[in-house]
């Protein structure tokens, strides 16, 4: 899985993509065919918004999530994207 992480307003250093690295590997427990990600961490003023994009197999999922932290606006990003990709993988198994 190829990580693309891009930074609008904001650094991003090597502890912010550690941490978005390490939540990443756990999507990919779940679910093993996501080809590519594209993560985009932006700051607007006091939000923090963590948006990304799953390029799986087959279709894409989109998240998006703001928060006042950019560690907790990831967290939800992830838990969002984990359940639609639990999601996606059901229905794959259904048909």
């Amino acid at each position: 899985m190829q990580i693309n992480l891009t930074g609008h307003h904001v650094d991003i250093t090597d502890s912010l993509r550690d941490y978005v690295d390490n939540k990443f590997t756990k999507l990919e427990r779940h679910f093993d065919h996501i080809n590519n990600v594209h993560v985009i961490l932006n700051v607007e003023k006091l939000n923090q918004k963590a948006e990304a994009t799953l390029h799986l197999s087959g279709t894409e999922v989109f998240a998006t999530s703001e928060h006042s932290d950019m560690y907790a606006a990831i967290d939800a990003l992830i838990d969002k994207l984990d359940r639609q990709v639990i999601k996606h993988k059901e229905k794959i198994k259904r048909h």
